[in-house]
């Protein structure tokens, strides 16, 4: 969320910010819905003041036996009653205009993020290590999951449809591995603490972090069941019979019942840890002693993969559920670069120790994420793919978050009120990693040697084989 104040005061930078974001200025329209606001929200005042005024001039106007002023006063008080109401009305419905325009606008990047409208105009910052030689052509992790007996797509399409797998055994274990793995080095090395938050949150969460109201299609929504049929029901009887009767409602009609649905009949599956750890600080105030916050969780992440159509159909790479490490740090402002490189830093830690070959890009401005002012995508390389994915994005959000969330902080010295500074990262994927182990780790018989590092989490064991 923005802060209408900035924008009044700058908005030719603030237009130009998303321009380079290759959206059109709306500082103007903000700016002129906000006067509006204002107007109406002075009215009112003026109007209740004169009407607290008026109210005591009728008793002195009575008790001098003025019955003409106090019959006045009488008539403009009735009228001031009237009108008041209508002037509120007016300030809180051009409050949720101003409010609404501004969810729907994304971050403004940082100046050192470079310009570009997508993925081919992102910077290499930094890479490690280098690609291996095979004396035999890598096959890809599902081929390598699947010879092992040990990834099972078909049957998860039988329990939950696609994009869905069943691990067993080794691979099983090696995915958990990786996830102990990476919280143990976060939490024992790098200072975070592990939290395990709710995997189910309420809409004002998603909001927070920005998932909703721009993403509300990439979500899985969890509905209580007897409230939504008897909503249903209700909206149905209002249909054509031919659409009451096949219990098919078009997405309208589905829409209007999210829209309906109070906050304790409706959660939203995390499709991130971020929500709920960045979330930890909503409705906050903080003093600046306990600041840098350090959170870290492994938790079941989940994703409708809306945008998504055609790509990436086999295998883990884009799931609708998959395992992932999480890091939030919450800061000041004058801490949050610096946090942001250190995060980058504990994220890349994982891939050095797993021995893993990667790159990190910089990401343009056309390729970030809604919520972020700069993002570090850290992509390892996968011999089978003969390509780089990315398995860590690690965005500092500046006060954009705090806003939607109205999570503040105390100044140590001042001790006034200013929005925390929040920042989120993958350390990492643990899915994407388990990709990257099996391609990378793959040997010519289809067995897969377990990085020396994941051998005390393995019970010692260094190859998973069929």
């Amino acid at each position: 969320m923005h802060d209408i104040k900035w924008i009044r005061e700058n908005p030719e930078a603030f237009d130009r910010a998303l321009a380079r974001r290759s959206l059109p200025g709306v500082a103007g329209r903000l700016i002129g819905i906000d006067e509006r606001r204002r107007a109406a929200i002075q009215k009112a005042e003026v109007a209740l003041a004169r009407r607290n005024a008026a109210s005591k001039e009728i008793g002195a106007a009575k008790k001098s036996n003025d019955q003409e002023a106090a019959a006045r006063l009488l008539a403009e008080v009735a009228q001031l009653k009237e009108t008041i109401p209508a002037l509120e009305a007016e300030e809180k419905k051009l409050s949720g205009e101003l409010e609404t325009a501004l969810a729907q606008i994304p971050n403004l990047p940082l100046d050192d993020v470079p310009d570009g409208q997508d993925e081919h105009a992102n910077v290499e910052r930094q890479h490690f290590g280098a690609r291996r030689n095979y004396a035999f052509a890598p096959k890809q992790h599902f081929e390598l999951g699947e010879a092992l007996g040990q990834m099972d797509f078909e049957t998860a399409a039988k329990l939950s449809g696609a994009r869905f797998v069943v691990l067993s055994k080794g691979l099983a274990r090696l995915e958990r591995a990786l996830g102990q793995f990476m919280l143990d080095l976060h939490t024992t090395e790098h200072g975070y603490t592990e939290v395990s938050p709710p995997l189910m949150v309420r809409d004002e969460v998603m909001f927070g972090t920005g998932q909703l109201p721009k993403f509300r299609d990439d979500q899985f929504l969890v509905m209580d069941t007897k409230w939504r049929e008897e909503r249903l029901n209700e909206i149905l009887k209002g249909l054509d019979r031919q659409v009451a009767e096949t219990q098919k409602p078009p997405k309208a009609v589905v829409d209007a019942l999210i829209e309906s649905a109070p906050s304790e009949e409706m959660l939203w599956l995390v499709p991130t840890a971020e929500v709920p750890l960045t979330n930890l600080v909503r409705d906050s105030i903080i003093d600046e002693d306990a600041l840098p916050m350090r959170l870290t969780a492994c938790t079941p992440c989940f994703r409708a993969e809306a945008g998504a159509a055609g790509r990436d159909t086999r295998g883990m790479i884009r799931q609708h559920q998959f395992t992932k490490v999480e890091l939030v740090s919450i800061t000041t402002p004058e801490a949050s670069r610096d946090e942001h490189e250190r995060m980058l830093s504990c994220a890349e830690e994982v891939l050095r120790r797993l021995d893993l070959h990667y790159r990190v890009m910089t990401l343009c401005t056309g390729d970030m994420g809604f919520a972020a002012r700069k993002t570090y995508d850290i992509e390892v390389w996968l011999p089978g793919q003969n390509m780089y994915r990315e398995i860590s994005s690690c965005s500092t959000c500046g006060d954009f978050q705090a806003r939607r969330m109205n999570a503040r902080y105390r100044g140590k010295a001042d001790r006034h009120m200013r929005p925390v500074h929040t920042l989120n990262g993958s350390g990492v994927a643990v899915g994407r990693a388990l990709v990257a182990v099996l391609e990378t780790y793959q040997q010519q018989d289809g067995s897969i040697a377990v990085p020396d590092v994941l051998q005390p989490y393995m019970g010692g064991r260094k190859v998973i084989e069929r």
